[in-house]
């Protein structure tokens, strides 16, 4: 994979710090509550993607394979999940003074991972692409793991920082009601995308 290092590198900046669900709810959080209440939202991404990614080369390829039927419920869940999540962040615009909002959690970004179709889809890509199963697996298993780790490291932060900063220029319930929808429908254009 040495000679392949530098593809992988590329590849892995474009699938992690292209807007996606991961990163939309990590900016959304950041947006709402802060850093310090994101980094939850980020370690759930983050650990969640790495077991994905970790559990994936291990050898759920060779099961979606198999078995499309599954790869197909975890589109569809994971579609479920997304539209879920786009309410609830949609709803948290409208919401009553009496209403006390919530980030999203750890548990929910690392249960996600594992019905995410974006996540799902760029792992078993990568896998596909940069892991010969005849020569130097484990090798090319544990460069592709430390990579995508990095890269998710990367992103969330990058996505956090975003969120965060963007807060500086909301001045108004209005720029942040608006905001909200936002990162909303990048969800629902996210799950649209899934079927396209």
């Amino acid at each position: 994979m040495s000679s392949q290092l530098i593809s992988l590198l590329l590849f892995g900046i474009a699938a992690s710090l292209s807007p996606g669900p991961n990163n939309i709810m990590t900016s959304y959080t950041a947006f709402n509550f802060g850093i310090r209440k994101t980094l939850p939202t980020m370690l759930g991404v983050i650990i969640g993607w790495t077991l994905l990614v970790i559990f994936l080369q291990i050898g759920s390829a060779i099961i979606f394979q198999k078995f499309e039927i599954i790869q197909k419920m975890i589109r569809f869940f994971g579609s479920i999940y997304l539209l879920y999540m786009a309410y609830k962040i949609s709803y948290l615009s409208i919401r009553s003074e009496n209403m006390s909002p919530k980030p999203v959690t750890f548990l929910n970004t690392f249960f996600f991972q594992f019905i995410n179709p974006k996540s799902i889809i760029i792992a078993l890509a990568a896998i596909s692409m940069f892991i010969n199963p005849n020569e130097n697996f484990i090798k090319d298993s544990i460069v592709l793991t430390i990579v995508f780790f990095f890269m998710a490291v990367g992103s969330q932060a990058a996505w956090c920082l975003m969120g965060k900063y963007l807060r500086k220029f909301a001045t108004s319930d209005r720029f942040i009601q608006n905001f909200n929808y936002t990162m909303s429908f990048l969800l629902i254009v996210c799950v649209i995308m899934f079927y396209v």
